[in-house]
């Protein structure tokens, strides 16, 4: 049964998606460590990576935040 109240919606930039997609593509990182640590759904951040494979999301991620995930 559907909970009462406002429902949780967010927008999230191309820049925001391409930069969840990288460091989900990391060497021994899960899908769900970074979906847990960004605040969203696993499911969310397995379509993002499926719409950049299919090249509908082309934001340049920041190096800088790559960095940071990896620290």
């Amino acid at each position: 049964m559907a909970r009462a109240g406002p429902r949780k919606i967010a927008r999230y930039g191309e820049q925001f998606k391409a930069t969840a997609v990288k460091l989900s593509s990391l060497p021994g990182v899960l899908i769900q460590d970074v979906a847990a640590a960004l605040d969203i759904h696993p499911f969310m951040l397995s379509l993002w990576r499926k719409q950049v494979r299919d090249g509908v999301i082309v934001a340049r991620v920041r190096s800088s935040m790559c960095r940071l995930a990896r620290s």
